[in-house]
């Protein structure tokens, strides 16, 4: 499993993408995705509502269980990706392209988000 290497992590498995004009692309990582089994539905958060770093904002639930998504930043939502919440598969077949989940306008610069390498490290523990 390869964590692409341009992308940041979340302990809590979440990645986010380089910020462009103060907003980021955000999603669930590969290594998220395949614990989580085949994802059959997706709740994202409203468009306009504002996340917080650290807090649950949506849910994903697969054939398996449910699971909290978490912010891995604070800010205010600016798109959701409608193809994941009309085709939840996504998240499974392409977590880092297709699968994306949502988009913020950054409040606040990022913390403790990992590297792909220390992400690597952190889910081999």
């Amino acid at each position: 499993m390869s964590n692409p290497q341009q992308l940041r992590y979340s302990k809590e498995h979440e990645w986010l993408s380089a910020v462009e004009d103060g907003v980021a692309t955000i999603g669930i990582t590969e290594h998220a995705a395949n614990a989580l089994g085949d994802v059959v539905y997706v709740q994202l958060p409203e468009v306009g509502a504002t996340v917080t770093a650290g807090e649950p904002c949506g849910e994903l639930e697969s054939t398996k269980s449910v699971s909290d998504l978490y912010a891995p930043v604070s800010g205010e939502v600016t798109e959701v990706n409608q193809d994941v919440v009309d085709d939840p598969a996504l998240v499974n077949s392409a977590p880092y392209e297709g699968g994306w989940l949502f988009k913020v306008r950054l409040s606040e610069e990022p913390e403790d988000l990992l590297s792909a390498d220390e992400y690597t490290a952190f889910t081999n523990e």
